[in-house]
C-alpha cells in the first residue's frame, strides 16, 4: 500500500508552523519593547495625562463663561450709570460736557 503522506511535506509544514509562531513571538516582544521605551520617554518628559488636560479645559470653559457674564453685567451697569448721570445733569440744568 502506497504511503499517502510524505515525511518531507510533514517536515516542511511543521517548519512553516514553527516559523509563524516564532514570528508572532518576535512581534509581541518588539511591541512590548517599544511600549516600554515610549513609556520611559514620556515619564521623563513633562507631559500631562488626558484626564488632567480635560480638567483644565473644563476649568477654562467655565472661566470664559463667567468672564462673558461679568462683561455683560459691567456693560449693563455702565449703561445704567451713564443714564443716571445724564438724568442728573438734565435735572440740575448743568451740561456735563462743558
Amino acid at each position: 500500500m502506497p504511503q499517502t503522506r510524505s515525511p518531507l511535506f510533514d517536515n516542511m509544514a511543521r517548519l512553516a508552523t514553527d516559523a509563524a509562531g516564532l514570528a508572532q513571538g518576535v512581534r509581541r516582544e518588539a511591541e512590548t519593547l517599544a511600549r516600554t521605551q515610549i513609556e520611559r520617554l514620556l515619564s521623563t518628559m513633562d507631559v500631562v495625562t488626558r484626564e488632567e488636560f480635560e480638567a483644565v479645559r473644563d476649568m477654562a470653559i467655565l472661566a470664559r463663561d463667567e468672564n462673558d457674564r461679568l462683561s455683560a453685567r459691567i456693560e449693563a451697569l455702565e449703561m445704567k450709570l451713564a443714564g443716571s448721570d445724564a438724568g442728573a445733569a438734565a435735572n440740575t440744568g448743568n451740561d456735563p460736557s462743558i
